[in-house]
């Protein structure tokens, strides 16, 4: 390091040093302008954001019914296989989801899945508080009534 880089860093160092301290000073002095969430005091009225990913969730209409093909597209890009889908036959002969199997303790909520879907059958939950001391508790099987499409 050259002198002059030296001296250039002894003088902005201190300088970047006072701008971050004033915007925490100015929010220490004027606490109604605090812009953070206050967890979990207002967890009642707490929305998250509509990009907020959260575990996968299979779309369900108002007849509790997916429009899920079993196509196995979702289970194909996941990168660490938390999904599982298990395609059966109708007594049409016709390929149906049979079981829609979901490993939130694998899953890294990167998306992939959502985005692939053809038929926009995946969306991610808004629902953030999914910890829990039972393992069995996160290996869900999505579809609510299967053989349903």
């Amino acid at each position: 390091m050259t002198f002059s880089k030296y001296v250039h860093a002894v003088i902005t160092g201190p300088i970047s040093l006072l701008k971050g301290l004033s915007v925490t000073l100015k929010y220490f002095f004027n606490p109604k302008r605090i812009v953070t969430e206050q967890y979990p005091e207002n967890k009642a009225t707490l929305k998250m954001h509509e990009r907020f990913r959260g575990r996968v969730e299979l779309v369900h209409d108002e007849q509790n019914l997916h429009t899920c093909t079993a196509c196995s597209i979702c289970e194909k890009v996941c990168p660490n296989a938390s999904i599982n889908v298990l395609a059966t036959k109708s007594m049409a002969g016709k390929k149906i989801l049979g079981k829609y199997l979901y490993r939130l303790d694998a899953c890294t909520q990167c998306g992939f899945c959502v985005e692939s879907c053809p038929f926009g059958c995946l969306r991610m939950a808004h629902d953030f508080e999914t910890a829990s001391s039972d393992k069995g508790s996160f290996e869900m099987v999505l579809n609510k009534t299967e053989g349903q499409w």
